[in-house]
């Protein structure tokens, strides 16, 4: 047999070391090479923590059903619409989602109905204070064996609202008389599983204030939907993610829980040796000396 020619061993000096990065560059045993994390902690101005995630597989998969970031706008959908979600106070696991059809001060206008899924981790909160305006005077909310509508401070809230001018938007001329409101008082102990149905309770249009501000001034009150949700998802391996920098997110189909690091790998613990900026790509760092014998 000829013996191997010069340049065969040449080659393979040469191809060693890039054998050898390649080699110090493979991952360790049962560690993927991540990619870049689709988490992200905000959605447009609105900051997004556990339960609540940015993208499949952020948050809690029980949340992820109802509450999506989308174009950089968080979103909240239930059975009959999506909302952008206004605002989220965790301190108070509250959230505010604002209908863009539903009836302010400023515009009035023929609303859709609103419902919570009744499976869903969201209850309407104590504040909310419904008004159903342009109500037909056969409505069933008109029924006094029903009692459905608050007739104290209720009568108030209609006067403040048939004085604005955007009252005309649902035929009704400014400081019209306030019999075909009604604010809502069946909502009282009602939790998960609420549905408001407005072509059967035969009114044109409703809205939702939740807060207040000069209540002599309807421009000045605050109008949206405020939900209370269930923070008792947040379990101590989710703090331990969140303590080293990670977001709590889900993977597999059994959907269990995933710490998603800002390198964009998914750990099931936490993200300790991960200290890699959210838009940078992961690079292994590894030893390129090499010794020939």
């Amino acid at each position: 047999m000829s013996p191997l020619p010069a340049a065969f061993f040449i080659s393979i000096l040469f191809l060693l070391p890039q054998l050898h990065k390649v080699c110090a560059a493979s991952p360790a045993a049962g560690r993927t090479i991540p990619t870049r994390g689709t988490c992200n902690n905000t959605c447009g101005t609105i900051p997004v923590m556990f339960p609540f995630g940015t993208g499949f597989g952020c948050g809690h998969p029980y949340f992820a059903r109802y509450v999506k970031c989308n174009a950089g706008t968080l979103q909240f959908s239930t059975g009959t619409g999506i909302y952008p979600v206004s605002s989220i106070d965790y301190p108070t696991s509250t959230i505010v989602v604002a209908d863009p059809f539903m009836s302010t001060c400023s515009s009035m206008q023929n609303s859709g109905s609103f419902s919570l899924d009744r499976t869903s981790p969201f209850t309407l909160t104590g504040s909310n204070i419904f008004v159903l305006l342009g109500c037909s005077t056969t409505s069933p909310v008109f029924d006094p064996s029903e009692d459905l509508c608050d007739t104290g401070s209720g009568s108030r809230v209609c006067s403040g609202l048939y004085s604005c001018k955007g009252v005309t938007g649902i035929g009704l001329p400014q400081n019209a008389p306030t019999s075909t409101c009604c604010v809502y008082d069946s909502l009282m102990g009602i939790g998960s599983g609420y549905s408001l149905d407005l072509p059967k309770l035969q009114c044109s249009s409703y809205t939702s204030i939740y807060e207040f501000g000069d209540e002599g001034d309807p421009m000045k009150w605050k109008f949206g939907i405020s939900l209370q949700y269930n923070d008792s998802y947040y379990t101590p391996a989710c703090k331990d993610c969140e303590t080293s920098g990670g977001l709590c997110g889900f993977s597999g189909l059994d959907e269990s829980f995933s710490c998603i690091c800002r390198d964009g790998v998914n750990t099931t613990t936490n993200c300790f040796g991960h200290g890699y900026t959210w838009s940078g790509a992961w690079e292994p760092k590894i030893q390129t000396k090499t010794s020939i014998g």
